[in-house]
C-alpha cells in the first residue's frame, strides 16, 4: 500500500514538472490523438514568467582578495536554482567558482574576494539569463 502511493506521488510530481518546463516557455509537443481534449480558453492559461537577475555589489573599490558581498534578486528562477559570478577576461565571460542558491522569495548573496587587480566587469548568470553588467575596482 506504501509503495503505490510513493509512485503515485512521483507520477503527480513528474506530471507536474511537464507543465513547469511548458510555462517555461519550452514547448511541449503532444501526439496527435483523435481523443484529444478540449484546449483551456486562453483567459485560462498562465503567462510564462520572464527571468530576470539584478546584481549589486557592496562595494565599488576594493583591495586585492578583500572580501565583499553581491547580492541581487531574480525573477521566473525557482527557489534553489544556482546563480553564479562571471567575470569578463580578455573579452569573454569566465565562471568563477562562486555559487549561491536562489532563496524562496528569490534573493541571493554572496561573498567574493577577487585578486585580479584594475577594473572587473563582473555579472550573475543562472542558464541563459544574466544580470546587468556592474564594476568592482581591485586596487
Amino acid at each position: 500500500m506504501i509503495s503505490k502511493r510513493r509512485s503515485l506521488r512521483t507520477a503527480v510530481v513528474g506530471t507536474l514538472g511537464v507543465a513547469s518546463l511548458a510555462l517555461a516557455g519550452t514547448a511541449v509537443a503532444a501526439p496527435p490523438s483523435s481523443h484529444s481534449a478540449p484546449s483551456l480558453p486562453a483567459a485560462h492559461t498562465a503567462p510564462a514568467a520572464k527571468a530576470g537577475i539584478t546584481a549589486k555589489p557592496s562595494v565599488s573599490s576594493v583591495r586585492a582578495w578583500q572580501q565583499f558581498r553581491v547580492t541581487g534578486t531574480t525573477t521566473g528562477l525557482t527557489a534553489g536554482s544556482k546563480v553564479t559570478l562571471q567575470q569578463k577576461q580578455r573579452g569573454t565571460w569566465v565562471s568563477l567558482p562562486a555559487t549561491v542558491p536562489v532563496a524562496r522569495n528569490g534573493s541571493y548573496s554572496m561573498r567574493v574576494k577577487l585578486g585580479l587587480k584594475g577594473r572587473n566587469d563582473l555579472r550573475m548568470v543562472s542558464g541563459a539569463t544574466a544580470s546587468p553588467v556592474f564594476n568592482v575596482t581591485v586596487r
